[in-house]
């Protein structure tokens, strides 16, 4: 009865009786229950009235068909022999109006700490910085680190917007407030939501246009930059992949930076509750600073990434590398006779002792007589200070009878201990084995986590030694003193300089010196860098007109450019340097501030396309450190043979000559390298 009512349409009396304005009544249509009863007075007759079956108007919303009348019909259902695109289109046709109409998410509560959307400017910042993170620096990168420092980039793109839209709604929210009917009748239309979603629509539609088009050039660079630095101009660069992976370490961070917010903020609502709310604020800041700088720097990174790290290169450092075994000769540290065990060695002292040249091996590439080349080395575990380290070098040297050599050379190293073997054998070639060379290890970290945490132990511990071999080789008549000089590569190049006190002392105290992919805060480096030549390049600068000092790429050529033979005297220092190695280039002050091997000219392996910005520049090179192992010589940090030309320019045997050089540069570049 209750169901007849709703679908009925009230009509006046006389609606009961045949005329020609209602032919569809008849007498069966009074009731029953009134026959018989003419002066009863009937209620309104009511009659069905069908109604067509059909959807909302044309251009309805369908948020608006909820909204029609009760009882509306549902729309008919979809007809299974349509093609699955109409279909498909009309599934996603109600979603696709509601995003478009709100293309964001609005937080369910205003007080919420943690928007559930985040700021448009905020967003804005971070895809730039993520375009400039594509721009190509010193060297070619993989897709995988290219999606890690555009996620690290971005972040810190995300961080200055939301920061910059924070000084926005606090500077200009009251003036806007104050004089919002002007900005009204200025503007075309009513500042509103619509508003915000054309701004939000906008920003889709132009950030993945352009993030595609960034994406293509930036691949089109780094082809270019291969060419540059002789790798195969093939390149996998996944854009998508690298597109979803800066999403993830973008939002990852994101969200963390957040949490911290979140917990600043409880802390001060907690402090408020005992002190004023401007000291509550004050100690809030202060201790949120403290905890994520301190627990980053000793929780995470020293007690975590650095704790690891020291860990597994412990266990490498009591490993062997496959192929070496104790040397039998008693002129190497480690054999039966040694003042050093072979176990005390560690990891890079049994590589370099253990592959210790043997004189018909010399003999063999030079077709000259050879001796016994001697090799000294002590572990760390062989003496606890670098004091006591140095004097049991000096005494393993001198009971190898390494004083009475030609040659005698000190070996910086890196890291855990690492001497190159690329850098030792050709002077060892070079003098038919009448050498001696002695080298110390003062960490067993790898060379990543002591260029972080220990660079400063590079320095003391190599200074210890070269003071101490050095006051043992005065002892010895000038005239029978073997020649001392001095080599390192990367922080053993670091260690080096920093047994000196300047580009004088070097020279008052060694008679050569050969230091390959010196880091930035070398310091004699950075002395010869700052007081070059007026007119010579940063990446290949001029010293005093290369009297001393000569800096080299590419060696065959460079170290003969500042002029003829008979200007360069010595002592000769030799730096190979790369214009292409991050290594020597990174630096902090490259996020703020432009570098100066970034002015014309560039290097003649850096393309053109290489821009400095604040902040992405930094990451970059940042990285580049970390891939500067993976191009060819003489790019990137790889010197490969340089060194042949460089001990054949500091300290070449007597009778040693061009030939000599180039067919001992071919047997380095077929060798293989022992470890």
């Amino acid at each position: 009865m209750g169901q007849a009512a709703d679908d009925r349409i009230a009509q006046p009396p006389h609606a009961g009786r045949h005329t020609d304005a209602d032919p569809s009544a008849s007498a069966s249509d009074t009731p029953p229950d009134t026959a018989g009863h003419p002066g009863r007075i009937l209620p309104p007759r009511t009659v069905r009235l069908p109604r067509p079956r059909v959807g909302p108007p044309s251009g309805l919303r369908p948020s608006d068909e909820a909204t029609e009348s009760a009882g509306a019909d549902p729309l008919p259902e979809a007809d299974p022999r349509q093609p699955w695109g109409a279909l498909l289109l009309r599934t996603l046709r109600g979603p696709a109006l509601a995003f478009l109409r709100h293309p964001y998410w609005e937080p369910a509560d205003p007080a919420h700490v943690l928007r559930r959307w985040p700021g448009l400017t905020a967003m804005c910042c971070a895809t730039l910085f993520f375009w400039l993170s594509l721009t190509p620096s010193l060297v070619p990168r993989p897709w995988l680190l290219q999606g890690v420092i555009g996620g690290i980039t971005a972040a810190i793109g995300y961080a200055i917007g939301g920061l910059l839209e924070w000084l926005l709604r606090l500077t200009l929210g009251p003036l806007y407030r104050r004089h919002r009917g002007r900005v009204h009748r200025l503007l075309p239309g009513r500042p509103g939501p619509h508003w915000r979603a054309r701004a939000w629509l906008g920003y889709y539609l132009l950030s993945t246009g352009l993030t595609v088009a960034a994406l293509s050039l930036s691949a089109d660079a780094q082809r270019e930059l291969r060419r540059l630095q002789e790798m195969p101009e093939t390149l996998t660069w996944h854009s998508l992949m690298i597109a979803l992976l800066a999403m993830a370490i973008c939002g990852t961070l994101v969200a963390l930076g957040r949490a911290v917010r979140l917990g600043t903020r409880v802390l001060i609502r907690l402090l408020g509750r005992f002190v004023p709310r401007p000291l509550a604020i004050g100690v809030g800041l202060l201790v949120s600073a403290t905890v994520v700088v301190f627990g980053t720097r000793d929780v995470v990174f020293d007690r975590g990434i650095i704790d690891v790290a020291a860990r597994l290169a412990e266990k490498t450092d009591s490993s062997t590398k496959d192929g070496i075994v104790q040397p039998a000769s008693p002129l190497v540290s480690g054999s039966p006779g040694s003042l050093v065990r072979w176990d005390e060695l560690g990891y890079e002292g049994r590589n370099f002792t253990g592959s210790s040249l043997s004189p018909h091996r010399i003999t063999t590439v030079t077709g000259k007589p050879a001796v016994q080349p001697i090799r000294v080395y002590i572990g760390q575990e062989s003496a606890p200070t670098f004091a006591s380290r140095a004097k049991l070098a000096v005494r393993e040297l001198e009971r190898t009878g390494a004083f009475d050599r030609n040659v005698l050379a000190i070996a910086g190293t890196t890291g855990r201990g690492w001497v190159n073997s690329t850098d030792a054998e050709p002077l060892e070639y070079m003098h038919g084995g009448n050498t001696a060379i002695v080298a110390v290890q003062y960490s067993y970290l790898p060379s990543w986590a002591s260029f972080l945490v220990d660079k400063e132990q590079a320095g003391q511990a190599t200074r210890a030694l070269v003071e101490a071999v050095r006051a043992r080789w005065l002892r010895i008549p000038a005239q029978e003193r073997p020649k001392l000089v001095v080599f390192g590569e990367s922080l053993g190049a670091y260690g080096i300089e920093a047994s000196f006190d300047g580009p004088d002392d070097m020279l008052s105290k060694v008679d050569g010196a050969l230091l390959a992919g010196t880091p930035n805060f070398s310091p004699i480096r950075r002395e010869l860098t700052a007081h070059r030549d007026r007119g010579t390049p940063i990446w290949r600068p001029e010293y005093r007109k290369g009297r001393h000092f000569r800096f080299a790429q590419w060696p065959r050529k460079d170290l003969a450019r500042p002029g003829p033979e008979s200007r360069w005297q010595g002592p000769r220092v030799v730096y190979l340097q790369n214009a292409s190695d991050a290594i020597v280039w990174w630096s902090p002050d490259l996020a703020l501030e432009p570098p100066r091997w970034l002015r014309a000219p560039l290097g003649p392996d850096i393309t053109d396309e290489v821009t400095w910005f604040p902040l992405v520049t930094f990451w970059q090179t940042t990285v580049d450190m970390a891939v500067s192992y993976g191009v060819g010589a003489p790019h990137g940090h790889r010197y490969g043979n340089g060194s042949v030309e460089g001990w054949a320019a500091v300290a070449p045997a007597a009778g040693w000559t061009e030939q000599d050089t180039a067919r001992l540069r071919r047997f380095m570049e077929q060798r293989e390298a022992p470890y």
